[in-house]
């Protein structure tokens, strides 16, 4: 009997990760960010930035990714993330700053702040919760926010929002290596069984690009970027050589932007894929770190 019931799991696993492969979906790649509509000029604006979609801004509107929303009551603002604000960001001066916290924050912010931008077209509740996608119960009746500085809770409150900014640096532990400006797996090592079983989409260099800061000291620091593809809401593709081991090559179930397998609606028994998600850059807590022999189960 227990062979029987063991076998059984197998196969269920074996089939949620040859579907992980093939992933599909009827909802547009763009999913939330298609603007009801609008599509890529929601963001991007061809002609004179956020000018020529009726904002108006500073006057380097629209030089950087012909961004099309109005950045500039972000420019040069300090904001504190995380665990009591103890991770404090300023935000750069411009948009044409050249700094990497352009494209992989403040850009972001420009729609997602909700406290000093405008809201846009936002309405501050989770596109996947809207549409059905989010079938777990666990996940309750509340409206899942997308809006940082105006969830609910005190107006221009990050304090509950995952630390981004250059004080926000990735730990490098248990194999995990940062040197030259990319990260490198060093063999034997904890981190790379943990890589040979999940994979490191959004740390491998190549893989994706805005991928992560590095700071005055050389330390590799959060993006939003870093954990976000803003064009893919709902697939990833995986090219397995690309330095993403321990993925199959194929399409993979995302959802909220993630940047990798995240299907937190998974009805395969034992999935555990959201959490090795996070384990890219929390490897402590990976089971490869706590003489665990789980694998990933997507």
């Amino acid at each position: 009997m227990k062979k029987a019931m063991l076998l059984v799991l197998v196969v269920f696993a074996f089939a949620g990760f040859m579907m992980a492969q093939n992933w599909s979906s009827t909802v547009d790649v763009l999913g939330a960010h298609n603007n009801q509509g609008r599509g890529c000029a929601g963001c991007h604006a061809p002609h004179s930035g956020s000018f020529g979609s009726g904002h108006g801004g500073g006057a380097d509107a629209g030089s950087y990714a012909l961004w099309g929303q109005d950045a500039s009551p972000l420019y040069g603002k300090t904001v504190a993330f995380g665990d009591g604000g103890r991770y404090v960001e300023v935000l750069p001066t411009g948009i044409a700053s050249g700094s990497q916290e352009v494209g992989g924050i403040l850009l972001c912010l420009s729609c997602h702040d909700g406290n000093l931008t405008q809201s846009n077209m936002m309405q501050n509740w989770s596109y996947e919760q809207q549409i059905g996608l989010l079938t777990n119960t666990t996940y309750g009746s509340q409206k899942i926010p997308t809006l940082l500085g105006n969830d609910g809770t005190t107006a221009g409150n990050y304090t509950n929002d995952h630390p981004v900014g250059q004080n926000a640096t990735i730990s490098t532990a248990n194999g995990l290596v940062f040197a030259n400006n990319k990260f490198s797996v060093t063999a034997g090592t904890q981190y790379a069984q943990f890589v040979a079983n999940y994979g490191w989409p959004a740390l491998a260099p190549g893989t994706w690009s805005n991928p992560y800061g590095v700071n005055g000291s050389g330390k590799p620091y959060v993006l939003c970027t870093t954990c976000h593809n803003q064009h893919l809401m709902n697939v990833v593709k995986v090219t397995n050589g690309a330095g993403v081991t321990g993925l199959n090559s194929g399409y993979y179930a995302t959802m909220f932007f993630i940047n990798a397998p995240y299907n937190p609606a998974s009805t395969t028994p034992f999935s555990n894929e959201t959490a090795q998600f996070c384990r890219q850059c929390h490897g402590g807590e990976a089971n490869e770190s706590n003489n665990g022999t789980a694998t990933t189960t997507f």
